[in-house]
């Protein structure tokens, strides 16, 4: 019988730790390519002034630069006509010193994000948004580029499941950016796979299944500590920002403190999904100025 009581906690994965670790593999090859003349580049869009934007930029053009690459940056007024952005991102496509493109999202209401997306040559759409990267993982291949927190969560289970084949995996949010390429990945590994969302008739009863459950609704607190079968893995994508009475916290969309009483092992708001993001980003950029793509994943975990 598993134990549920206040003595059992789950492992934390800890999410710092693997980026760090996978950082330090990109620098190393970021290095090789330099003594062969080639420095990975990432051009970093950002259009308006939405501030959490802002420190998504800030940190990620910090992070590209701690690996030796190096990061163009280009910020444009919220007013900016759709014609415009398209005719930077052309440019920057045939630019051949740079490898890899992102546009900040969200896009100012009158731009539209699809249509920017589709506009990145697919080869240096390091985000993995472009319908041809996107395809390409919806019938089960990777050699394009995967989004970079589909990427993350494979490999931070990975650090705990060195066989994921034949588990439960139950997603809860079916966005493009995290939920369905996620669980394009886990059926890559053999995993069954339920998608869930917000108008899912009973997500509880289909989390309770789940050997892994990866949520990532957006909604503050929604995975209870009931909702969770003992001994499953928890990866927590959600960031929410709450205001409390003594200022503002970073929750997940899980609870973490009834979660961690019943899961075997669970990744922590902040500290989990987030710093492995920017990470993979890293990793696909590097992939992107070596001409390949992202799926084939590095072995940074002990497990693997």
């Amino acid at each position: 019988m598993h134990n549920n009581s206040s003595s059992h906690r789950a492992t934390l994965i800890d999410g710092r730790a693997e980026a760090a670790v996978l950082k330090g593999l990109v620098a190393h090859e970021v290095t090789r390519l330099q003594a062969r003349g080639i420095t990975p580049s990432l051009a970093v869009v950002l259009v308006g002034e939405d501030p959490a934007s802002h420190i998504y930029v800030r940190n990620k053009i910090r992070a590209v630069e701690a690996v030796g690459m190096r990061s163009i940056s280009y910020r444009l007024p919220a007013h900016t006509p759709q014609a415009e952005l398209l005719e930077l991102v052309s440019s920057l496509n045939t630019d051949a010193a740079v490898h890899g493109i992102l546009v900040q999202l969200p896009l100012p209401a009158h731009i539209d994000r699809d249509v920017v997306t589709d506009a990145i040559t697919p080869a240096k759409d390091v985000d993995g948004f472009h319908i041809d990267n996107a395809g390409k993982l919806a019938v089960g291949r990777e050699d394009g580029m995967i989004p970079c927190t589909a990427v993350g969560c494979r490999l931070l289970l990975r650090r705990v499941l060195p066989d994921l084949a034949g588990l439960h995996a139950v997603i809860i949010g079916c966005s493009n950016i995290v939920g369905r390429p996620t669980a394009r990945l886990l059926l890559n590994e053999g995993c069954t796979v339920v998608m869930t969302h917000l108008q899912s008739r009973d997500v509880a009863a289909e989390a309770r299944r789940a050997d892994i459950l990866v949520v990532a609704a957006g909604h503050a607190g929604l995975v209870r500590g009931d909702w969770i079968k003992p001994g499953a893995v928890v990866i927590d994508v959600g960031i929410n920002r709450v205001e409390q009475h003594d200022g503002a916290r970073i929750v997940g969309d899980v609870e973490f403190d009834e979660a961690v009483l019943k899961a075997a092992a669970i990744t922590p708001v902040p500290g989990g999904v987030g710093p492995m993001t920017i990470a993979c980003l890293l990793w696909n950029t590097l992939c992107a100025a070596q001409g390949r793509g992202t799926g084939q994943l590095p072995r940074t975990e002990s497990a693997g």
